[in-house]
């Protein structure tokens, strides 16, 4: 089934351009980006050791993250556990 929660995209700017927002602050560590389509959070990934990305969605609900990472074009529905299509946001455009 299409995931429904694609009306929640809207267009945002990142919030940080420098890395995870909430690991920089911390000294730790990330793998990938993602950055939330609701408010320009800029989390990592589930494979970077404190998930903050996923940690966004669980205390917002803000549903659909895309990839931060260069040439990268896809995004992912923590609610419905589903890739989406491409947003259109081109993320390519914050990475000189």
């Amino acid at each position: 089934m299409p995931c429904g929660h694609l009306t929640s995209i809207v267009a945002v700017e990142p919030t940080s351009f420098t890395g995870c927002e909430d690991c920089i602050p911390i000294g730790a560590r990330w793998l990938h980006l993602r950055m939330c389509q609701s408010c320009g959070h800029v989390g990592c990934c589930n494979d970077s050791p404190n998930r903050h990305a996923a940690a966004h969605f669980d205390s917002t609900g803000h549903p659909v993250i895309q990839s931060f990472e260069p040439d990268e074009h896809w995004a992912w529905c923590y609610v419905d556990e589903q890739a989406v299509p491409d947003v259109g946001v081109d993320v390519d455009r914050f990475h000189h």
